[in-house]
Parts: structure tokens; sequence; C-alpha cells
């Protein structure tokens, strides 16, 4: 390495002090070892804590099928593919999920990926192409920003949810051939739903196609939990549903549903699917055992909710800023950075999980923490934890 070059770059590293303020601060909050594992509570440094910073919304992880299903999986498949899906690494176990996917979420075909990151950047990197246009909510999730950056295509952003922003942007590409809008269906840090009717009606009326990420809607909204277009009942109006498996379905991966012949066209030239390891078969089987529970269990989408709009009403009604959440991701705005590292660290002393969401994740005004509920949190659980976020609100003076 040239010495200006490695001069520079470890000038960059040296001023790269912030993990260590922390850290010396005692409020560092990231890479926290969990040591075991019981669903809604973890043990970390041999302290119990309930989990209030999992997506396992469904709160699957630990069921007996979904581990059983893994076990077996190993059993007959090995512990990996050691290859990719496009050479060696599918499974007959990934062609039943694919397929069961698709009739989930009411499309032709699915296509499963490594994870949900890598399904929306080899998703988004590979269709619209360099005369095409993608359209993006500013606050989708990160990995529809990189899908972006590597497609070649003209991006263009509209303000969160805002309508006349996106129709203002569809007035303005009209002349192009291929546009593409994708949007989270519920965003992952500030819980809120996008506005799917009014997003399908513009792009039909400006001949647009629509994709929804729907990470953190599948299992949580629309029937059996099948997802944003479901929930809006707009499925046949939306081209590309994506979804993840490290959430609902208590495993790793991801996947898009769409037309047999879009699925055909990313098979074969999706970067991130073609030249990356398969999910392994413990996984696939994993995902299948909880697509089976969702399916057959309503009752726990219906006490996710349940837990869901008592948190919400109990936090509102104690002062706190939930904004415009209306899902299981609850974030608890404290639009500070500092102090959300020491709130989250309080409340980690109080034997609370939960995650400090800060710049640049969010604005720096925006700073929150991230509060996600699970179908399987008990009413004791709840209110223990409504109680530690107050007791240690009222400690650090969020309210003055």
């Amino acid at each position: 390495m040239p010495i200006m070059i490695q001069q520079c770059l470890y000038e960059k590293l040296d001023a790269f002090t912030t993990p260590d303020e922390l850290k010396t601060a005692g409020i560092y909050p990231y890479f926290r070892s969990i040591e075991e594992n019981y669903d809604t509570e973890v043990m970390i440094q041999g302290k119990r804590l309930l989990m209030f910073g999992s997506n396992s919304y469904m709160g699957l992880t630990n069921h007996p099928k979904v581990k059983e299903a893994a076990k077996k999986a190993i059993d007959r498949y090995g512990s990996s593919c050691s290859g990719s899906r496009f050479l060696n690494g599918t499974s007959q176990l990934h062609i039943e999920l694919e397929e069961r996917l698709a009739e989930h979420v009411g499309k032709e075909s699915a296509l499963v990926f490594t994870t949900g990151f890598q399904t929306n950047l080899g998703t988004v990197s590979a269709l619209t192409g360099r005369n095409g246009v993608l359209i993006l909510d500013e606050l989708d999730h990160a990995s529809i920003i990189e899908g972006s950056r590597l497609s070649f295509s003209k991006v263009l952003k509209f303000g969160h949810n805002n309508m006349a922003d996106l129709e203002n942007i569809l007035q303005s590409v009209q002349g192009e051939k291929i546009k593409m809008i994708v949007i989270d269906g519920i965003f992952s840090m500030e819980g809120d739903i996008c506005n799917l009717p009014e997003i399908t009606r513009l792009a039909n009326k400006y001949e647009a196609l629509v994709m929804v990420d729907d990470a953190h809607a599948l299992g949580v909204i629309g029937e059996l939990g099948k997802g944003t277009a479901d929930h809006f009942n707009l499925t046949s109006e939306v081209d590309l549903i994506m979804g993840t498996f490290s959430k609902s379905l208590a495993s790793v991966g991801g996947f898009i549903a769409s037309t047999s012949e879009v699925i055909n066209y990313l098979k074969h030239h999706s970067r991130p699917m073609i030249f990356s390891a398969s999910i392994p078969p413990s996984a696939a089987a994993a995902a299948l055992a909880a697509l089976d529970i969702i399916q057959s269990e309503p009752e726990r989408q219906e006490a996710l909710w349940a837990n869901t709009a008592y948190v919400a009403k109990s936090l509102t009604q104690l002062g706190f800023d939930i904004n415009t959440s209306e899902t299981p991701i609850i974030p608890i705005y404290i639009r500070d950075n500092l102090r959300t590292f020491q709130f989250t660290q309080e409340l980690f002393e109080e034997g609370l999980f939960v995650n400090p969401v800060v710049s640049p994740a969010v604005k720096s005004d925006s700073s929150l923490i991230r509060m996600s509920l699970m179908a399987t949190h008990t009413k004791q659980q709840l209110d223990m934890a409504i109680s530690k976020i107050e007791k240690v609100a009222s400690k650090l003076h969020v309210f003055s």
C-alpha cells in the first residue's frame, strides 16, 4: 500500500473514536453476547433479561417443531449445501419453501436468497437497469438503498409516506420506460405502515411497478400474516413482494415473490443470489415449520396485536412519544443520541434488553429506543417492562 494512502487510511481509523468513548462511559450497547435464549428472556453476562429487542414477532425461534425440523434437515442434508443456489446449493427443501411462500403471499413464483439484505440487494439492482428509474421512500431500508446504488438506474426519493411528493416525482419521469416504486410495508424503525392504497393508485396512473419489502410485515399483518398487500386487499396490484425468514419465520434468509417471468430473470441475473452460498437446508426447514405454525395458529397473530395495543396505549398514557407507530415495532423517541445510549444502558441494568437507534440510522433529532413485541410476551412481562421504562425515564429526566 502506498505510504500516502496508508497514512490517510490510518488517520481515518484513528479519528473514529465513538465506540471507545461509549465504552469508557459504560454505555456501549452493541455486540452484546447472548449466552442463552429463552424466547422472551435471554442470559447476558450471567444476567437474565426480558427481551424486547428481538424481531421474532411470532415467538417461534424456540418452538419445538421449528427446532425439530432443523435437526432433521441436518441429519438428512448435512450442515450446509456448500455452494450457491445457481449451482449445487439447491435442495428439495429450498424448492418446497419457495412454492409455499409464493402461495402464501399470492404470487406465481418465489426465489429464496441467503439473507433479507441480499434479497433486496439482488432484486432492486437487477431489474430496472441503466435506462430505468427507481423511486424510493426516504426511510426505506438500507438494503434497498444499496440495491439502488448497484442498479445504475436513476434513483429518486420522496418524503416519507408523502403521496403528493411521490406523484410529483412520477409526473417528472413519465417518459421513462421502466419505473419501479420500492417501499417498506412496515417501516423498521418508525413502526408505521406504507400508504399502499395510494401508492398503487399512483403506480397505475403513471405506469410504474411496485415492490413491497415485507420483512417486518410477514406474519404480522394481513390474513394469517400474508403481509402488507393482503392487509390492504391489493395483492394483485403489487408486482413484487419481498420477505425475510429472520423475523416471524424464526430462521435466516429471504425471498422475493412475483410472476414466473420475473423470478426466472432474477435466477439468471441477480448476482448476490448467483454468487452467494445458499441458506443451509436446516434454515429452510425451520422457516417451513414456522410457516406451518403461523398458518395453523392464527391466535399467535391475535396475541401479538393484543400486546401491541396494550403497550402502545400504556406508553402513550405515560407521556412517551411513539410518533406514528401502529405495529409491534414501538419507537420511544428520546431525540438525543447520548441520552438514548444512557437510556439503553439503564434499562439493561434494570433487566430489560432494547435497541438504541441513533444517527446515522435516523436523524440525530429522531434518536429512539426501538421496542419490539412478540406474541409470546406475557402480561406480567409487559407490565414489568413498562414500569422499568417509566423508572428510567424519570431518572434521566426524559420529560423535562
